[in-house]
C-alpha cells in the first residue's frame, strides 16, 4: 500500500506530445518578453511601434524557416484556424471544388464534409493513382493533405502530390501541423521545402506542436496576396485575418520553430524503434511501420483490446497516451484514420504513443514494461488476440 501511495503521488510520464508538446524554454522566454510589451501592435505610437517591430521579427523567423517572405505570413489563433482560412481563402472563396485524403484531421475533415476523398494504401499513403484519376474528373480544385498524420506519423508523398496538382492545376494546401516542429533532412516535408516542390502551396502551423503556446498559428501562403479573410474585423494582418496579435504567443511559436530546428529528432527515432520492438514482443500491432513516419509516433493496435481499456490501464500506472487525436472533446471512438487504412475492428483497438522533445529514455523504457505487463494481464482475461502479421500492419 505505502508503494501504490508513492506511485501515486508521483508526476504521470507525458507520452502525448502529438496533441501538444511540453512548452520549451526558449518559448517561455519569448512569451515573458512579449508580454512585458504593453502597446498594441496596430498602434503608431513608441509602445505600439515597439510591438510591431517584435511581432514583424516573429513572422520573419517562422516565414524564413519554410522559403517564404514575411509577407506570405498570416498569424492565426492554431492551426484549426489556418485550415479553414485556406479552406475558405482558396476553395469557396475562389469556388474550387474540394479533395482531402481519407486521413485528413477533422480540422479539415469537418469543415468541408462535401469534399472529394482521396483513398490511402494500408500503410496510411495516398493513392496516387487514385488522386491523378480525381484531379482529371474536377477543374481545378483545392487539394488538402497532411504533411504527417497525427495518428500514425506516417508522411505524405508531397513532392509526388505536388507535381500532380501542378500538372492539373490544382492548388495545394498542407495541413503542417504535426510535419513542422519535427522536420529531419530525409523527410519528404523537408526535401519538398528545399527543392521547391511546395513553392505553390499553402501551409498550415500550429505553435504548441513545436513547443510553443496554445492558441498562436499561421498559415503560409505561396506568396504576399490579399484573401478573403474569415474574420475582417479591424483590418490586421493586412486585412487577411481580423483581431489584436497575440503578441507573446507569435514570438514563442518563432522561438519553438527555431529551437526545434536545432534538435536532433534522429535521437527520438531511436527510442521510438525500441519501444515499438518492445510493444511487438506484448502483441501489438505497429501502424504504418513499413513507410517514413515522424520520428516521434507509434501506433499500436493490441488485437482484441477496446482502445478504451488500455488507456486507463496505463493511465492508473501513471502514464499520458491517447487513442488518436486530442479533438473529440475526450471521447475514444474508432480512429477513421485506421478505418481509411483498412483496419476495420483494429480502428477501435489502437492507442498512440508520441514522444515530446524532452522525453527521458529511462521514462520510455518504462512505459515498454508496463505495456507488456498490461498486456500479459488482457491475455490471461482472454481478451488478447494473437495474429500472424509479425506485428506489423499490413
Amino acid at each position: 500500500m505505502v508503494q501504490q501511495a508513492a506511485a501515486m503521488q508521483q508526476a504521470p510520464v507525458y507520452l502525448d506530445a502529438n496533441a501538444t508538446e511540453p512548452l520549451r524554454p526558449a518559448a517561455r522566454d519569448a512569451m515573458l518578453a512579449g508580454l512585458d510589451q504593453v502597446g498594441n501592435p496596430a498602434s503608431v505610437h513608441a509602445a505600439g511601434r515597439k510591438a510591431r517591430i517584435m511581432l514583424e521579427e516573429a513572422r520573419r523567423q517562422i516565414a524564413a524557416s519554410f522559403g517564404r517572405e514575411a509577407d506570405s505570413c498570416v498569424f492565426t489563433s492554431g492551426g484549426t484556424e489556418a485550415d479553414t482560412l485556406a479552406l475558405h481563402a482558396f476553395g469557396h472563396a475562389e469556388g474550387r471544388p474540394i479533395l482531402m485524403g481519407a486521413t485528413e484531421h477533422d480540422a479539415i475533415r469537418r469543415a468541408v464534409p462535401e469534399a472529394g476523398i482521396i483513398p490511402v494504401d494500408g500503410q496510411g499513403v495516398i493513392d496516387r493513382t487514385a488522386l491523378e484519376e480525381m484531379l482529371e474528373a474536377h477543374e481545378a480544385p483545392l487539394v488538402c493533405i497532411m504533411a504527417a498524420n497525427n495518428e500514425t506519423g506516417v508522411h505524405a508523398p508531397l513532392r509526388e502530390v505536388a507535381a500532380l496538382c501542378r500538372r492539373h492545376g490544382a492548388f495545394l494546401h498542407v495541413d503542417a501541423v504535426q510535419a513542422a516542429g519535427r522536420m529531419r533532412e530525409q523527410d519528404d516535408f523537408l526535401l519538398a521545402l528545399k527543392d521547391g516542390s511546395l513553392e505553390g502551396a499553402s501551409l498550415a502551423l500550429s505553435a504548441h506542436k513545436m513547443g510553443g503556446p496554445k492558441g498562436s498559428g499561421v498559415l503560409l501562403l505561396p506568396e504576399d496576396r490579399p484573401l478573403s479573410p474569415l474574420l475582417p474585423g479591424g483590418g490586421q494582418e493586412r486585412g487577411r485575418r481580423g483581431g489584436t496579435p497575440a503578441l507573446a504567443s507569435h514570438m514563442g511559436m518563432a522561438a519553438a520553430l527555431e529551437e526545434s530546428r536545432r534538435q536532433d529528432w534522429n535521437i527520438l527515432a531511436v527510442l521510438r524503434d525500441e519501444l515499438e520492438a518492445v510493444m511487438v514482443q506484448a502483441g501489438a500491432i505497429i501502424m504504418g511501420h513499413g513507410v517514413a513516419r515522424l520520428p516521434n509516433t507509434v501506433s499500436a493496435v493490441l488485437p482484441g483490446v477496446p482502445a478504451q481499456m488500455q488507456l486507463m490501464a496505463l493511465d492508473i500506472e501513471g502514464y499520458c497516451v491517447s487513442a488518436g487525436s486530442a479533438c473529440s472533446s475526450g471521447k475514444v471512438s474508432r480512429s477513421h484514420v485506421l478505418e481509411a487504412m483498412g483496419q476495420g475492428e483494429a480502428a477501435g483497438q489502437a492507442i498512440r504513443v508520441s514522444l515530446p522533445w524532452n522525453v527521458v529514455a529511462d521514462d520510455v523504457r518504462a512505459f515498454g514494461r508496463a505495456y507488456g505487463l498490461m498486456a500479459q494481464r488482457f491475455a490471461e482475461r482472454g481478451l488478447l488476440k494473437k495474429t500472424s502479421s509479425c506485428g506489423r500492419s499490413q
